[in-house]
């Protein structure tokens, strides 16, 4: 039978955490030795996450298969290829129809018998929970800092200046700054007149910069 192997990383950190595209190419190598699998190529996706199928080198694996041109695809786990049930069910459904069987290393997955297709749609429904659930926390957990005034990522907001313990506090000078975009808004001024405004009154913005940019002063507005 004729394989072909699938590597994928998006993060540095992916790559600390032990799933780089070096570790993945030998354990499919090894898998297909074990497996009397004859692994033609190896294509990989560097730098590039699993959104959806649109990724180059998923597009030629999908292609050599959709040509019958293999027997297997080769995962070293099911994530690297799929993000979503979804994705999963519906490829390897066309996978079959092209009498193409695939496998997943880490979760010893191998579609060809019935018991390992039961085993994969199971699979890939628990792996998008997880997701799914790991998305929920996150969102909780940034939504609960925001409830504190903590930061959580990016450049301090105009209006605000930021403790050694990582609490954002009002900045009585910037919030002044604030009120009077806001009020030039409600008068109906244009972004780039209320930027003249600013300039010709010697206000700076966060970064000192005498000159205001129209996008700043649109975040100011839109900012809750």
């Amino acid at each position: 039978m004729v394989a072909i192997g699938y590597i994928r990383v998006s993060t540095e950190d992916q790559a600390k955490e032990g799933v780089s595209l070096d570790s993945q190419r030998s354990k499919i190598q090894a898998y297909c030795h074990l497996k009397d699998l004859t692994l033609r190529e190896i294509i990989e996706d560097a730098g590039i996450s699993a959104k959806n199928l649109r990724r180059p080198g998923a597009q030629k694996v999908l292609k050599l298969a959709r040509r019958k041109e293999i027997d297997a695809v080769v995962v070293y786990k099911l994530d690297r290829f799929f993000r979503s049930t979804t994705d999963a069910l519906e490829t390897t459904k066309e996978f079959e129809k092209w009498g193409v069987s695939f496998h997943s290393i880490e979760e010893t997955l191998d579609t060809r018998s019935a018991m390992g297709r039961f085993f994969f749609t199971l699979t890939a429904a628990l792996a998008e929970m997880e997701r799914r659930l790991i998305g929920e926390r996150t969102k909780a957990a940034l939504s609960h800092k925001r409830s504190r005034n903590e930061k959580t990522g990016g450049e301090i907001p105009y209006g605000y200046d930021l403790t050694e313990g990582g609490i954002l506090i009002k900045n009585d000078e910037e919030q002044k700054v604030i009120r009077l975009i806001r009020n030039l808004h409600a008068q109906e001024l244009s972004l780039r007149r209320i930027c003249a405004d600013l300039e010709r009154q010697g206000y700076r913005t966060k970064t000192g910069n005498p000159h205001w940019h129209p996008e700043t002063i649109s975040h100011i507005i839109k900012r809750k």
